[in-house]
């Protein structure tokens, strides 16, 4: 919005009015305006919710402190959901699809985790919104993605011609500062269902190769299997940080590491000369998404500031079910969707988790009359709490390990 103010006040000559078109002046007004919002105006929503007792039910799990957590403020993702929402609409270019495209994911997942709080705290309904409506709801949005990213004319990525012997085509052009002639690739702005593949030197994987067997039918058949993976993603994704907001900051914290990793991603692949100096996939208008990312990062921040242990207030499904959603479609988006497993290793392991106790469980209670756990609970962090670790240092630690992940998932950007 701001942006479309700079076009008025350029004729104007206006001093300092030039550094508004800058990304990196938007995306650090976007981080700066998030933070002010999540810990100014968080404090006052906090308050609200206190007044109008809109409190978490804690269930007695046999967890240490878990019971004094009683009564806390839920639905606190509405703080996070504001302090993104708003910076993007202010400092980024509204005119760019992918922008759209993460403002309709996080308040379309935001009103889904909404609608489930709601039902949790105001209708007393411990169960919620039923899951079959959850995963419609992120299977509605996967189809939407989809869509976007095959219709939009705006949605490119920049290839490398090859010839019909599959090598690469070049030309010769003058360097602009030089005016040396030097020899370049020929390149071409295409619709692309590819995406990123790590630790490979050729490193690019093709849905469409997936069904090549499939001959002319291929052409259109390549989307359905990159919808289908897309659904799986964000559903996945987005459920498993649902899982992970089990104790105080765990799942803020998390998401703010690795949307800070999809933010160095997002900026090399939207700029040209940092996409040609690592060989990776340029992807036109995609540095916008900086400005989005940098509010996302000022927002989970931010919100550690009342979340962090002992938590003031719990983000609910309101923030959790957004959170993870809003890290599948960006990482979607990038097309850096096959790192997820490694940059959200957290938000994996954490699914595992349940995964394999409630298989387990219910294999060991068919086979033997009495079911068996892996885990003495899960997900995998309260494992941790009922072996006698406090709160803060397994969140603490599982950070670090977040940490570590993402510096290696950056690697990969030479690693190969």
């Amino acid at each position: 919005m701001l942006y479309w103010l700079y076009e008025i006040l350029k004729s104007y000559d206006i001093p300092g009015a030039g550094m508004i078109p800058g990304i990196s002046f938007r995306s650090a007004a976007a981080i700066i305006l998030s933070l002010f919002i999540t810990t100014v105006f968080g404090k006052k929503l906090i308050r609200i919710l206190q007044r109008k007792q809109i409190g978490d039910e804690v269930r007695d799990l046999g967890l240490e402190g878990q019971m004094q957590k009683q009564g806390t403020p839920t639905m606190g993702g509405i703080i996070i959901l504001m302090a993104i929402i708003i910076p993007t609409l202010l400092f980024a270019r509204l005119d760019n699809v992918y922008i759209l495209l993460m403002l309709i994911t996080t308040a379309f997942l935001g009103l889904i985790g909404f609608i489930d709080d709601y039902i949790k705290v105001f209708k007393k309904n411990k169960q919620g919104l039923a899951g079959r409506f959850k995963i419609l709801g992120q299977v509605s949005l996967g189809l939407f993605v989809v869509a976007t990213l095959f219709i939009s004319d705006d949605v490119k990525v920049r290839e490398h011609v090859r010839d019909e012997n599959g090598k690469y085509l070049t030309m010769q052009t003058n360097d602009p500062v030089t005016g040396e002639v030097q020899e370049v690739f020929v390149t071409e702005e295409v619709k692309s269902t590819k995406t990123t593949i790590p630790f490979i030197k050729k490193n690019e994987f093709d849905y469409a190769w997936l069904v090549a067997f499939a001959g002319d039918a291929a052409r259109w058949l390549k989307w359905v299997i990159y919808a289908i993976a897309i659904i799986l993603i964000i559903t996945a994704v987005s459920n498993a940080a649902n899982l992970t907001d089990g104790i105080d900051g765990l799942a803020t914290g998390t998401s703010a590491i690795s949307g800070a990793t999809l933010g160095i991603l997002a900026y090399v692949s939207g700029n040209i000369i940092y996409a040609d100096y690592l060989n990776i996939m340029y992807i036109p208008n995609i540095g916008e998404l900086t400005i989005f990312i940098a509010a996302f990062i000022g927002a989970t921040v931010g919100f550690l500031w009342y979340n962090s242990y002992p938590a003031q207030v719990f983000m609910g499904d309101t923030g959790s079910l957004a959170l993870g959603g809003i890290l599948a479609v960006f990482a979607i988006i990038i097309r850096k969707e096959i790192l997820i497993p490694l940059l959200c290793g957290i938000f994996l392991v954490e699914n595992l988790s349940v995964i394999i106790q409630v298989t387990w469980f219910k294999y060991t209670k068919r086979k033997y009359g009495k079911g068996r756990r892996v885990f003495l609970m899960s997900p995998i962090h309260h494992h941790f709490q009922k072996k006698g670790f406090p709160e803060p240092k397994i969140v603490t630690r599982f950070w670090i390990v977040g940490i570590i992940l993402a510096v290696v998932t950056v690697a990969t950007l030479k690693m190969r």
